[in-house]
Protein backbone atom coordinates (compact mmCIF):
# COMPACT_ATOMS: atom_id res chain seq x y z
CA UNK A 1 0.00 0.00 0.00
CA UNK A 2 1.72 3.48 -1.19
CA UNK A 3 -0.61 5.39 1.32
CA UNK A 4 -0.91 5.26 5.03
CA UNK A 5 -4.64 4.65 5.46
CA UNK A 6 -6.32 7.08 7.75
CA UNK A 7 -8.74 5.69 10.91
CA UNK A 8 -11.24 8.02 12.27
CA UNK A 9 -13.27 6.22 15.26
CA UNK A 10 -16.68 7.83 15.76
CA UNK A 11 -19.97 8.14 17.41
CA UNK A 12 -17.45 9.33 20.60
CA UNK A 13 -19.55 10.52 23.53
CA UNK A 14 -16.71 10.95 26.37
CA UNK A 15 -13.20 11.85 27.37
CA UNK A 16 -12.74 8.45 28.18
CA UNK A 17 -13.08 6.97 25.00
CA UNK A 18 -11.19 9.90 22.88
CA UNK A 19 -8.34 9.54 24.43
CA UNK A 20 -8.54 5.37 24.05
CA UNK A 21 -8.99 5.77 20.38
CA UNK A 22 -6.51 8.27 20.71
CA UNK A 23 -4.13 6.40 22.31
CA UNK A 24 -5.11 3.21 20.10
CA UNK A 25 -3.79 5.06 16.78
CA UNK A 26 -7.03 6.79 15.40
CA UNK A 27 -5.92 9.85 13.36
CA UNK A 28 -9.39 11.54 14.42
CA UNK A 29 -12.08 10.99 16.64
CA UNK A 30 -15.86 12.03 15.27
CA UNK A 31 -18.72 13.35 17.46
CA UNK A 32 -21.98 13.38 16.44
CA UNK A 33 -24.11 16.63 17.07
CA UNK A 34 -27.79 15.13 15.01
CA UNK A 35 -30.31 15.44 17.44
CA UNK A 36 -31.67 11.65 16.12
CA UNK A 37 -28.35 10.44 16.94
CA UNK A 38 -28.38 7.92 19.45
CA UNK A 39 -24.73 8.83 20.36
CA UNK A 40 -25.64 12.52 20.34
CA UNK A 41 -23.09 14.71 22.50
CA UNK A 42 -22.95 17.70 23.85
CA UNK A 43 -20.33 20.16 22.44
CA UNK A 44 -19.01 21.03 26.05
CA UNK A 45 -17.96 17.29 26.45
CA UNK A 46 -17.30 17.01 22.61
CA UNK A 47 -14.50 20.08 23.70
CA UNK A 48 -13.40 18.22 26.58
CA UNK A 49 -12.71 15.31 24.61
CA UNK A 50 -10.83 17.35 21.79
CA UNK A 51 -8.61 18.86 24.02
CA UNK A 52 -7.69 16.02 26.17
CA UNK A 53 -6.42 14.22 22.46
CA UNK A 54 -3.83 16.37 21.67
CA UNK A 55 -3.43 18.46 18.40
CA UNK A 56 -2.58 15.26 15.93
CA UNK A 57 -5.78 13.73 16.88
CA UNK A 58 -8.49 15.23 14.25
CA UNK A 59 -11.70 16.21 16.34
CA UNK A 60 -14.60 16.20 13.54
CA UNK A 61 -18.35 17.27 14.34
CA UNK A 62 -20.87 14.75 12.45
CA UNK A 63 -24.20 17.16 11.50
CA UNK A 64 -27.44 15.66 9.41
CA UNK A 65 -29.68 18.34 7.97
CA UNK A 66 -29.11 21.41 10.32
CA UNK A 67 -28.83 25.08 9.75
CA UNK A 68 -26.02 26.45 8.79
CA UNK A 69 -26.21 28.85 12.05
CA UNK A 70 -26.21 25.79 14.30
CA UNK A 71 -23.66 24.03 12.74
CA UNK A 72 -21.25 27.00 13.01
CA UNK A 73 -22.24 27.85 16.12
CA UNK A 74 -22.00 24.01 17.12
CA UNK A 75 -18.42 23.62 15.86
CA UNK A 76 -16.90 26.64 17.04
CA UNK A 77 -18.58 25.47 20.89
CA UNK A 78 -16.80 22.34 20.45
CA UNK A 79 -14.03 23.46 19.03
CA UNK A 80 -13.51 20.85 16.20
CA UNK A 81 -10.97 21.04 13.39
CA UNK A 82 -13.02 19.62 10.77
CA UNK A 83 -17.22 19.31 9.96
CA UNK A 84 -18.94 16.47 8.84
CA UNK A 85 -21.92 16.85 6.73
CA UNK A 86 -24.65 14.37 6.45
CA UNK A 87 -28.26 14.86 4.67
CA UNK A 88 -30.17 16.53 1.47
CA UNK A 89 -27.87 19.64 1.23
CA UNK A 90 -27.35 22.34 -1.51
CA UNK A 91 -24.11 23.64 -2.75
CA UNK A 92 -24.23 26.26 -1.29
CA UNK A 93 -24.80 25.25 2.23
CA UNK A 94 -21.36 22.99 1.65
CA UNK A 95 -19.59 25.72 0.74
CA UNK A 96 -20.33 27.72 3.75
CA UNK A 97 -19.96 25.48 5.91
CA UNK A 98 -16.29 24.89 3.56
CA UNK A 99 -15.68 28.63 3.91
CA UNK A 100 -14.86 27.72 8.22
CA UNK A 101 -13.42 23.93 8.22
CA UNK A 102 -12.36 21.52 6.23
CA UNK A 103 -15.69 19.17 4.88
CA UNK A 104 -16.49 15.74 4.96
CA UNK A 105 -19.56 15.13 2.78
CA UNK A 106 -20.87 12.36 2.87
CA UNK A 107 -23.10 10.61 0.23
CA UNK A 108 -24.14 7.50 -0.50
CA UNK A 109 -23.64 5.02 -3.50
CA UNK A 110 -26.88 6.48 -5.20
CA UNK A 111 -25.72 9.85 -4.93
CA UNK A 112 -22.30 9.35 -6.49
CA UNK A 113 -23.64 10.66 -9.67
CA UNK A 114 -23.21 13.68 -7.86
CA UNK A 115 -20.18 13.53 -6.57
CA UNK A 116 -18.27 15.55 -9.73
CA UNK A 117 -19.05 18.67 -8.06
CA UNK A 118 -16.86 18.38 -5.13
CA UNK A 119 -14.01 15.85 -6.68
CA UNK A 120 -12.17 19.56 -7.26
CA UNK A 121 -12.91 21.26 -4.46
CA UNK A 122 -10.78 22.11 -2.22
CA UNK A 123 -12.02 22.42 1.01
CA UNK A 124 -14.80 19.25 0.57
CA UNK A 125 -13.74 15.70 0.28
CA UNK A 126 -16.05 13.26 0.09
CA UNK A 127 -16.92 9.72 2.75
CA UNK A 128 -19.12 7.10 1.42
CA UNK A 129 -21.55 5.64 3.43
CA UNK A 130 -24.49 3.11 3.94
CA UNK A 131 -28.07 5.37 3.30
CA UNK A 132 -28.35 4.56 7.54
CA UNK A 133 -25.25 5.52 8.35
CA UNK A 134 -24.67 4.19 12.22
CA UNK A 135 -26.54 0.94 11.02
CA UNK A 136 -23.62 -1.58 11.31
CA UNK A 137 -24.57 -2.63 7.30
CA UNK A 138 -21.50 -2.91 5.28
CA UNK A 139 -21.72 -1.39 1.47
CA UNK A 140 -21.49 -3.72 -1.92
CA UNK A 141 -17.45 -2.80 -2.06
CA UNK A 142 -17.29 -5.10 -5.27
CA UNK A 143 -20.00 -2.65 -7.14
CA UNK A 144 -18.31 0.07 -5.66
CA UNK A 145 -14.68 -1.34 -7.18
CA UNK A 146 -15.08 1.16 -10.40
CA UNK A 147 -17.13 3.91 -9.31
CA UNK A 148 -15.29 4.87 -6.18
CA UNK A 149 -13.82 8.34 -5.89
CA UNK A 150 -9.77 8.51 -5.94
CA UNK A 151 -8.96 10.19 -2.13
CA UNK A 152 -12.60 9.62 -0.90
CA UNK A 153 -13.53 8.29 3.08
CA UNK A 154 -15.07 4.95 3.12
CA UNK A 155 -17.62 4.54 6.38
CA UNK A 156 -20.20 1.93 6.39
CA UNK A 157 -20.62 -1.07 8.67
CA UNK A 158 -16.66 -1.40 8.95
CA UNK A 159 -15.12 -3.16 11.85
CA UNK A 160 -11.65 -5.25 12.72
CA UNK A 161 -13.57 -8.39 10.97
CA UNK A 162 -13.93 -6.30 7.62
CA UNK A 163 -11.88 -2.91 7.44
CA UNK A 164 -8.96 -5.25 5.63
CA UNK A 165 -11.02 -6.23 3.03
CA UNK A 166 -12.60 -2.80 2.55
CA UNK A 167 -9.47 -1.52 1.72
CA UNK A 168 -7.94 -3.70 -0.09
CA UNK A 169 -11.11 -3.91 -2.11
CA UNK A 170 -11.67 0.43 -2.65
CA UNK A 171 -8.01 1.54 -1.62
CA UNK A 172 -10.22 4.55 0.18
CA UNK A 173 -8.06 7.57 1.62
CA UNK A 174 -9.29 6.94 5.57
CA UNK A 175 -11.82 4.64 6.94
CA UNK A 176 -14.21 5.10 9.40
CA UNK A 177 -16.10 2.77 11.93
CA UNK A 178 -18.85 3.49 14.59
CA UNK A 179 -21.41 0.58 15.38
CA UNK A 180 -18.79 -2.13 15.44
CA UNK A 181 -16.65 -0.46 18.12
CA UNK A 182 -19.18 -0.08 20.26
CA UNK A 183 -20.53 -2.40 23.50
CA UNK A 184 -23.72 -0.14 23.62
CA UNK A 185 -24.61 3.13 21.43
CA UNK A 186 -21.65 5.41 22.14
CA UNK A 187 -19.84 3.18 24.26
CA UNK A 188 -16.64 2.35 23.08
CA UNK A 189 -15.27 -1.54 22.86
CA UNK A 190 -11.55 -1.06 23.67
CA UNK A 191 -10.29 -3.83 21.93
CA UNK A 192 -12.40 -3.49 18.81
CA UNK A 193 -10.65 -0.02 18.62
CA UNK A 194 -7.66 -1.29 18.67
CA UNK A 195 -8.01 -4.34 16.55
CA UNK A 196 -9.78 -2.38 14.24
CA UNK A 197 -6.55 0.40 13.81
CA UNK A 198 -4.53 -2.59 13.32
CA UNK A 199 -6.17 -3.57 10.58
CA UNK A 200 -6.82 -0.44 9.17
CA UNK A 201 -2.84 0.05 9.26
CA UNK A 202 -2.27 -3.29 7.54
CA UNK A 203 -5.28 -3.69 5.18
Amino acid sequence: MSERVRVKVCGTTSVHDAVMSAEAGADAVGFIFAPVSRRLVSPQVAREAGLSVGVTVARVGVFLNQGLDEVLRTAEAARVSAVQLHGELSSLYVEQVAAYYPVLRVLSPAELAGADVWRAHPGVTLMLDAPQPGGGVPLDWDALRAVFPVGAWLAGGLGPQNVAAAITALRPAAVDGVSRLESSPGVKDAEAVREFVRQARAG
